[in-house]
């Protein structure tokens, strides 16, 4: 607790355990160090904000939190325990999801059918055949898709049923974010979730976010927009060049000091430095 204490900034964090905690991790491409150490931690029922310059290795840490990238370093704990994560599937197994910005669904599907796209239910009784070959349990696919957007108390989609193609992008971001619910999972990425969506659709997010993180989830959300990231997020860790810079307790900072330690890093002579 003491390492955690000493990269805060702002009021005290309440001594509430860490979900999800990384210590230590480093990513190479080649000679470049996109990652140089990184310690990252996120409660359940909280919104951690993940903010840096570009460059600042936010979406790499996410990529391999989530298994897409293996980290040449590093270690990761779920509720203290000792954890592996060096693909998706291990990510998965342990509970940790991604959206990512492109979301990755496809438009000619209904929204029943991307929910569960790659992990369709099947039904019982068809054990003699390769799962590939078994009937899809649609009515089991329906149900479960319709839980896991009332869980998110989504009310914008008329029907799991109608295509992805015909919707809103903001119903389209709360459809990828359901899937991630959907998927039993108690960690949620989320990369850019609001990126080039409108007012009204932004707020159908943002509520889904919160919605999410009322139901016990921990949630880390990557952005550029302070706004979003102000009124989302109770905690806000800083990234740069590839290092911590410190993490800031959202009600206790502002804009301007977010952005002067996203661009210049801390002074530590300054009385608010870590």
């Amino acid at each position: 607790m003491s390492d955690r204490a000493e990269t805060t900034v702002g009021r005290a964090a309440p001594p509430t355990a860490p979900h999800l905690v990384c210590r230590g991790v480093k990513k190479r491409f080649g000679g470049v160090e996109a990652l140089r150490g990184v310690d990252f931690e996120v409660r359940r029922g909280e919104v951690m904000a993940l903010v840096g310059d570009n460059g600042a290795g936010k979406s790499t840490l996410m990529k391999v939190i989530a298994g897409a990238y293996s980290g040449d370093e590093g270690e990761f704990f779920l509720d203290d325990q000792p954890v592996t994560i060096d693909t998706p599937y291990d990510a998965a197994d342990h509970g940790i999801q991604i959206v990512y910005q492109d979301l990755a669904l496809c438009e000619n599907l209904d929204v029943a059918a991307n929910m569960y796209l790659g992990s369709e239910p099947v039904h019982e009784g068809w054990g003699f055949l390769p799962r590939i070959l078994r009937p899809l349990d649609d009515l089991l696919m329906e149900k479960k898709a319709l839980a896991a957007i009332d869980r998110l108390k989504v009310r914008t989609l008329q029907s799991v049923r109608g295509k992805v193609g015909g919707l809103s992008g903001g119903q389209r971001q709360a459809i990828a974010i359901a899937r991630a619910v959907g998927a039993d999972s108690t960690v949620v990425l989320l990369d850019e979730p609001t990126a080039a969506l409108g007012v009204a659709q932004t707020e159908q997010v943002l509520q889904a976010v919160k919605n999410l993180r009322d139901a016990g989830h921990a949630i880390v959300y990557i952005s550029h927009n302070m706004a979003d990231v102000f009124e989302i997020s109770d905690r806000i860790t800083v990234l740069r060049h590839g290092g911590n810079v410190a993490v800031y307790e959202t009600a206790q900072t502002n804009t301007d000091e977010i952005v002067v330690a996203m661009t210049r890093g801390i002074d530590k002579g300054a009385p608010n430095a870590a």
